[in-house]
């Protein structure tokens, strides 16, 4: 059995679709673990194909060992509490706080091997979005069972996000886009890393057991790239202007955006520079080829969010 969390999130869903209609596991060997209510509608289709539906959530510690038991793997996808992340919190006060909890869970409902799904940033960044990943991965590492850590792509879909924290994709007028650095970033489509993610998780071989690895495409591009293709769309041209963090807090904060939140942002971007998004691991596209499918170009995903 296979426990799944984040099943209605981004990634988790992909996965969770590309285990399906790949036929890679049957439905009764999935248990669906939500935080939301199990007799939701939108789990009916789940549970008429035979799949188990439990309740589970991260801040309930009994609740995820009870939706863990009788499984033998988890898919253990990262919170989506960014928050927890702001003012530098210390260890174990992130959101890798609710990711402790879950492995603890695992362990106590007898859970042999961990899936989770960290973020594709260098193994000693400094970028906030990765201090949770770092330390849950050091974690899970430390407790002698099975585990695969993966770090999955930066996602197509994510790139107004990066773009200027973040383009308006119905609203923004700007010409000038504000950025705190720039570099060459292998952009992966959710769908595309489901898929890959999925060949993974179902992959009964011991090749993955003890692993870290990314999943990401091989073809890269900048923001400055992707703002040529906004301008391509938009009809007018769309620059990014490079500037200090400190400048770059302030622009935000002036902008609207909360304080605390831009200040955990802001070091996504010397990442950026520092070529860690930039990936060279050539499993993401062995996975999809193997599978008959090609990754999607980011530029098609900028046209078809601007259109939407």
């Amino acid at each position: 059995m296979l426990a799944l969390t984040g099943c209605t999130g981004k990634i988790g869903g992909a996965v969770l679709s590309a285990l399906l209609s790949q036929n890679l596991i049957p439905p009764s060997s999935l248990v669906i673990c939500t935080s939301s209510d199990p007799e939701d509608a939108r789990f009916a289709r789940l549970r008429e194909q035979g799949a188990s539906i439990r309740r589970s959530n991260y801040d309930e510690p009994e609740s995820m060992v009870k939706a863990f038991a009788g499984c033998e793997k988890l898919f253990l996808v990262s919170s989506p509490r960014i928050e927890l992340d702001f003012h530098g919190a210390a260890r174990g006060q992130g959101r890798e706080r609710h990711h402790f909890a879950a492995i603890d869970a695992a362990v106590r409902a007898g859970v042999k091997h961990v899936y989770y799904t960290s973020l594709a940033f260098g193994a000693d960044s400094q970028a906030g979005v990765m201090q949770a990943h770092l330390r849950t991965e050091a974690y899970l590492k430390g407790l002698g069972f099975k585990w695969t850590i993966i770090r999955e792509g930066l996602y197509n879909e994510s790139w107004p996000l990066y773009l200027g924290y973040y383009w308006d994709l119905a609203r923004d007028e700007r010409e000038e886009v504000v950025i705190a650095g720039d570099g060459q970033v292998s952009w992966t489509s959710i769908a595309d890393l489901g898929l890959a993610t999925a060949v993974v998780i179902a992959d009964g071989m011991e090749r993955w057991e003890g692993k870290t690895f990314y999943l990401s495409s091989s073809e890269t591009r900048s923001l400055r790239d992707l703002a040529k293709v906004v301008s391509q769309v938009k009809g007018r041209e769309i620059v990014t202007k490079v500037v200090g963090k400190e400048d770059f807090v302030e622009h935000y904060v002036q902008r609207g955006r909360d304080r605390a939140s831009v200040e955990w942002w802001v070091s996504s971007y010397e990442a950026l520079e520092r070529g860690e998004c930039d990936i060279k691991d050539p499993t993401f596209n062995k996975l999809i080829e193997e599978r008959g499918v090609k990754p999607k170009p980011i530029e098609d995903t900028v046209r078809e969010m601007l259109a939407s």
